[in-house]
């Protein structure tokens, strides 16, 4: 059975979280994208637990379903802030549990550590060591998968804070760690280039703060299980139903290369290495980004890829290729929204429409040029301006979008 799946999500009750992110908006979206499978997101808020509790009924497999039947797991994100190594530590981890009852002793647990209630992603002073021993104790099948795991301010790689490796963060618990999330500015391709990172299965999600279409399920993974708990968490172990991932171009992410976003300036790692890490604008620090941390951990060339991986899809997502085409600067536009539910409504979901519906088909429903986009987006073609320092990177859509965003880029910058 393929299942796309969604396993960081968030709740209204996460900072810059949208405050109508419920569960029934979720699940209405997640429909809409092609989802099978998606995180409840924010497991330990006492109010949000009181929701899923209310709305989501566990289906004696480790699965908790809607009143529809739209299948949702037990899943929160922790921030794990600390000092080891005479260094300060932000790590970000996601978990996964088998039940309600486990939750709740994960969060008891917690508040023996601090508070829950005041953020869907709570802080807490715990070593990722301790963590995963702790956990462990309470359930051998929960999962902590660390999150966004390149990203440069909270992420076990990140440039700012991290480790060097899985081992060197969790120690001798680094044998519970079974999978990394790749995070939206680095892919599959990547991390491959490191191969002590060669025994984990690289997931991706979309650590969305909003259930808007082109951000939950723009990273997703590509199941092939009877959906349980049990088989959720080997496939995750072993690779075992594993089929690979859909996701955006690392250019895409916030955090792809590096730069100082005040003064628009923006380099890749050989240009920052000429500038000694230093903006040449104003002389502070750049943010130092994915592609150049990935570099700098990397002891295998550009292009190589382990046997037996499994591989990816890279896309654009659907609403954003329809901006471009209908020549509207948000995705959330009237026309965006109107032609998105037409053909969605036509062909079941935008997966279907971007993965698996033949040219031939599409053309009986839509223009040939939005067609052409799609069978472009398809096959991973649309070029994108990189992110860096908490700005998006751009898809060029259309022929001189990379003008205007040029254009744009210095009129801020003379703005400013």
């Amino acid at each position: 059975m393929k299942i796309f799946a969604d396993l960081h999500m968030h709740s209204k009750y996460s900072r810059a979280c949208s405050n109508d992110l419920t569960l029934e908006n979720i699940e209405h979206w997640a429909r809409k994208k092609g989802l099978g499978l998606v995180g409840t997101g924010d497991f330990t808020h006492p109010n949000w637990i009181k929701e899923i509790k209310k709305e989501l009924k566990e289906d004696e497999k480790g699965i908790y379903r809607s009143k529809t039947g739209f299948p949702f797991v037990l899943q929160t994100e922790l921030a794990n802030i600390y000092t080891q190594d005479a260094r300060g530590r932000k790590v970000h981890n996601i978990l996964l549990a088998p039940s309600i009852e486990i939750v709740e002793q994960i969060t008891e647990w917690l508040l023996t550590k601090g508070r829950v209630d005041y953020d869907g992603r709570p802080i807490f002073g715990i070593s990722c060591v301790e963590l995963a021993e702790k956990l462990k104790e309470i359930s051998k099948d929960i999962e902590i998968i660390p999150a966004h795991a390149w990203t440069p301010w909270f992420s076990i790689f990140g440039s700012m804070s991290g480790f060097d490796s899985v081992e060197e963060c969790f120690q001798d618990k680094a044998n519970e760690i079974f999978a990394l999330e790749t995070g939206l500015s680095s892919d599959p391709a990547m991390n491959w280039r490191v191969s002590k990172l060669d025994r984990f299965t690289l997931l991706s999600n979309s650590d969305s703060h909003s259930y808007w279409p082109w951000r939950m399920g723009r990273e997703c993974n590509i199941l092939d299980i009877e959906l349980s708990y049990k088989n959720l968490i080997n496939a995750i172990r072993t690779g075992k139903g594993f089929e690979g991932t859909v996701e955006v171009d690392p250019n895409y992410g916030k955090y792809h290369l590096d730069g100082h976003r005040a003064c628009d300036v923006c380099f890749e790692p050989a240009e920052t290495k000429k500038h000694k890490n230093i903006c040449p604008k104003c002389g502070n620090n750049l943010t130092i980004g994915v592609l150049n941390r990935v570099e700098e951990l990397a002891d295998r060339p550009e292009g190589f890829k382990p046997k037996g991986k499994p591989d990816f899809y890279k896309l654009i997502p659907l609403a954003e290729i329809m901006a471009g085409y209908l020549g509207v600067s948000q995705p959330s536009s009237k026309k965006v929204f109107e032609l998105y539910d037409s053909l969605v409504g036509k062909f079941g979901n935008e997966l279907n429409i971007m993965l698996e519906v033949p040219a031939e088909k599409l053309e009986q429903a839509m223009d040939k040029k939005l067609v052409d986009l799609i069978i472009k987006n398809r096959e991973g073609k649309i070029e994108v301006t990189p992110g860096y320092d908490g700005v998006y990177g751009v898809a060029l859509i259309e022929p001189g979008m990379e003008a205007k965003v040029r254009k744009k880029k210095q009129k801020s910058l003379a703005e400013f």
